[in-house]
Formats: C-alpha cells, structure tokens, sequence
C-alpha cells in the first residue's frame, strides 16, 4: 500500500477528523533535514489561486449580453434577466458589441474591482477534448497536462522544485523560511507533488492551532493497540515527520502572530433566498488568513484557497426567480470575498506583492437541464485580479449560434493561462518554466508589468461626451454622455478668459448613455468651454452662446 493511499485510509478509520476553526488540517511535505540552504526566488510576488470546485455555470456568471435571445432561448428556465430589480450588471457599456457582457446581479464586488482596472476575464478558457469527469478533469488542471496525459507530479510542484532546488533537504533556509506553497484546507491537492510524490506545500488553516497541533503530535506516543501494526508501523512515520516539522510550525505561529487584517470587512453570508447551507460564505476566512499571513510577511510563492458547490445539476436557481438560489449564492461569496480580500491588500500596503486568479475543472453546457440546472460542460471564463492586471475582456463572448457538440468552444488553452502567470508575474527560470511544460503554449497578454503605471488611464479612456447639440444655442444644449459605471459628474462652464462662469450641473450618471440638458438663456452671448469633471479626468467642450 502506498503512503498516499495508507493516509487517505487512515482518515477514514478515524473515529473523528481533527478541526482547527472548522476546518480540517494535515500537514504532508515536509522531510529529515529541513535545514538552511538559499532558494533562488529574487522577489516576493505571490499567487492566490481560487479553485471553484464542481464545474462554474460561466454563462450564468459572465452573460453574453451581444446574444442575450439566444442565451434566453437555450436556458429560458435559469435565464437571468435584462430588466428589473434583478437584471444582469452591465460590466463596462464601452466594449465591442462582440464583448458585451453582463455580470450576475450579486457579482457587484467584480464590477467594482474592474471599474478600479483591477479584474480581467478570460472568456472560453479550457483544454482539448475536456473531460466530463469532477475528478479526472480536476487533475488535468493540477498536473498542468492534456486530456490523454497521466502526470505524477502536478505543475506548482514541478515549478518549485526547479525554483527551490534539493527540497525538502535544504529548507526552511534564510532566504526561504517560509513554507513553498500553502493550501488552505485538509488535504495537499496534486498540483503540488514533485515528481517524487513528496508535495511542496502543506495545508493548514489556523497557523497558530496548527503549531500547537504539530507540538502536541510530536511528543504523543503511539498508541500502544497500532504499535506492532503495518498502519502503526505507517502512523510512526507520519508522527516522526511532523515531529520534523516544528521550523515552520514556529515560522508559521510567529508569522500569524505578526501579520493583522486591515478595516476591510469581508462578507460572512448571503441575505437573499438560497438553501441555508450555501448561505454562510466559506471562502471570505480562507482568503482572510491569506492576507493576514501576507501582511506578516510570509514568502509562500502559491497559495490555494477553494469553494465548493458548483456542481449545479439541478435546482441552481429557484423556480421563481432565476437570479436567486445557490449560484447566486456562490457568486456573491466569489465576487464579495474577491473585494474584501483586494481592499485588505491594499490597506495592508501587500497590495503590489499579489496576483489571485479563478479556475473550475470545467463550465456547464449551454442548454439547461429541466430540473433548473446545467450540466457538465468545457469551456468556461476566469477572472484574474490584482492591481497589475491589464483589466478589460480576452476573447469575444462564445458563439452560441456555433457549439461544439453542444458545448462551448474552447478559446484559450489554460496552460497559456499559467505560462503568462509564471513567467510575466512570477518570472519563473527558464528551467522552471521548461519543467511545467508550459512553456510550450503561447502567452496571453494580461499582466502589466510596468509597476509604477496608474489605473486611472482606465477608467478615464471609456468615458465618452458628444459634441453639444445645438451649437450654436441659444437657451439650451444637449451632451451624451457614455459612462463606463454608476458616478457622478460636474459641469463647469468658462468664459474665452477662462474664468469659471457657474456650475451647470452636479449630479449622477447610471453606467451607459445618459443625456445631460444644460441649460445657458442666462449667460451672454460668446465663446464657452464646457468642462465635464469625472472621477480621475476632464472632458472639456465648446459651444457658442448666439444672440436670438
């Protein structure tokens, strides 16, 4: 029996699993000599991965809006809406036609992290000949290989092991104390084993439970009944490399200790109608630890976090109203514990150090099911969020009107997904990359690698103010005005001197077309500029005032 196997069984004979804050906690990479040896890592950015576990319905989550009848016609029973209280969340009314998308209406978190330039989305992100399996597609995005490819190690794994050589022999270090990878959860997933089979992360979720869990295991006996046993024989090893692992058991306690959380205040449940157990947002506490660990300093390169309860076969959505129910639910934790944690970041000041990306083992299928539900699919977005992205939309939306075999096709191959992110975010060695394999697949431009650059230029570029109509006027003057989101604007208007003759309007505009009526019977005939302030930009006009 192999080890693997022996603990998997182990958890199962168990009367009862051991939980730090209701959670459960396993510690499973570390080795004999984890003694002081340099890593060759030269900075300090991070990873944040958000697995969404069970297969993301992403039509239902980033919503064609370019093809909304046929999006309607092929899911009239869990179709969000256009209209009404509960109407889809226009992202940015400045795309293409072919990128129009709305987002669900309780992913307002996203909207704000993309108004701030902050989130991408990647439409139609997939691999060849996806697999329908949960658990055979999961580890084909773990081991970071092809849908007929059998891999021991996954691509975290074989990525660290070739950043941090002669691990686990030469760590902690000092220029590496910290753990390589940390997973947030019971369980160390495929995507960190080395080739070995000796993964590089450990999986915790309380650091200061977990020192004192990893104190209390290593000076426990072995329980006299297992002693002369093969599992006993297999406990004894277990329990002699946690005793191995005080170093970062303290390492992690000091580093918890250390770090705080910010004012930002992440969201614990969800207050509109879904079944009580998708109310209570399990992923904003994971995310929580992740930056208060940040904040303390830690070095871990990748960090996973999950959410579960994607696999929506039937009732994702409540009969009445298909913008309730539990995808609704799991979008809010999503999209809500995406901003908390971004705003966390940034008033921790570990903003610049983070990248967090989204990924599901597959999408849903187009067409719903009729127990208002969607069934295992391919293609599906991710959404990548850090202040470095380059935010806007990758990809048109998927062609509804061209399926293949009734699923959506595949745009970007998630290998090029990870390539970008390794070699532009965590500029990985060439040895690195070559090891991953992904080096083989082309980049996909998303990072901003220009650090010092602004997101103001974003939101400033989508605004838009037409020419005035009538010009000349005399008594009024209309704008258009397109607005890339919900804000508000101030009209100012100056003389041929510059000098500010009065403030015309002061009020809110609704993202979209919003027509602005200004009116001028009580300023002298002449030349004027019109001066449309917006958050982080001007937009200045002209219009003369003629005499009747």
């Amino acid at each position: 029996m192999e080890r693997r196997d022996f603990i998997k069984n182990l958890s199962l004979a168990t009367a009862a699993p051991i939980f730090l804050n209701g959670i459960p906690i396993n510690l499973w990479a570390q080795s004999s000599a984890l003694q002081a040896a340099a890593s060759t890592a030269n900075n300090d950015r991070v990873l944040v991965l958000v697995q969404l576990h069970g297969g993301n319905d992403g039509l239902n989550t980033i919503v064609p809006l370019n093809q909304f009848s046929e999006y309607y016609n092929l899911r009239p029973n869990i179709a969000l809406s256009q209209t009404g209280n509960r109407k889809v969340i226009t992202l940015d009314s400045t795309l293409s036609d072919k990128q129009n998308v709305g987002l669900h209406p309780d992913m307002v978190g996203l909207k704000q992290l993309y108004d701030q330039g902050k989130a991408t989305i990647i439409q139609g992100v997939t691999y060849k000949n996806s697999n329908q399996s949960h658990f055979r597609s999961r580890d084909i995005w773990y081991m970071g290989g092809s849908y007929n490819e059998n891999l021991e190690a996954g691509w975290a794994g074989r990525f660290l092991d070739k950043e941090y050589p002669n691990y686990p022999q030469n760590y902690p270090s000092t220029d590496m104390p910290d753990p390589l990878a940390l997973e947030i959860g019971s369980a160390v997933s495929l995507m960190y084993h080395r080739n070995n089979g000796i993964p590089v992360a450990i999986s915790i979720n309380n650091p200061e439970q977990f020192y004192n869990l990893i104190q209390e295991v290593g000076n426990s006996a072995l329980p006299s009944a297992l002693e002369s046993t093969y599992y006993g024989q297999e406990l004894r090893w277990i329990m002699e490399i946690e005793k191995k692992s005080d170093p970062y058991a303290s390492q992690l306690k000091k580093i918890f200790d250390k770090g705080s959380n910010s004012t930002s205040v992440y969201p614990t449940l969800y207050n509109l109608n879904a079944p009580n157990k998708f109310l209570k947002n399990p992923l904003a506490p994971q995310l929580k630890l992740v930056a208060r660990l940040l904040a303390g300093g830690i070095k871990t390169k990748i960090f996973l976090v999950k959410l579960g309860g994607f696999d929506t076969h039937a009732e994702q959505v409540e009969s009445y109203n298909a913008s309730f129910g539990n995808h609704s639910a799991l979008l809010f934790h999503l999209s809500s514990a995406l901003k908390a944690f971004q705003d966390d970041l940034k008033l921790l000041g570990v903003e610049d150090r983070v990248l967090t990306a989204t990924f599901s083992e597959f999408g849903r299928r187009p067409e719903s099911n009729g127990s208002y539900g969607s069934d295992h699919g391919s293609a599906a977005p991710m959404i990548i969020v850090g202040k470095h992205v380059k935010p806007g939309i990758i990809n048109n939306n998927p062609d509804l009107n061209n399926l293949e075999s009734g699923n959506l096709r595949m745009q970007t191959d998630y290998r090029q997904i990870y390539h970008t992110v390794l070699e532009d975010w965590l500029k990985a060695s060439p040895e690195a990359l070559k090891a991953t394999g992904f080096d083989a697949y082309e980049k996909v431009d998303f990072i901003n690698n220009a650090l010092t650059s602004s997101k103001t230029a974003f939101v400033a570029e989508r605004f838009s103010v037409s020419d005035a109509v009538p010009n000349p006027a005399f008594d009024f003057t209309n704008f258009v005005i397109q607005s890339p989101l919900d804000t508000n604007v101030k009209i100012d208007i100056y003389n041929s001197d510059g000098i500010l003759i009065k403030t015309t309007f002061d009020g809110k505009l609704q993202t979209g077309k919003n027509t602005i009526k200004l009116e001028i019977s009580d300023i002298s005939a002449g030349l004027y500029q019109i001066v449309f302030n917006f958050k982080d930009t001007k937009i200045t006009k002209k219009v003369i005032k003629k005499i009747l």
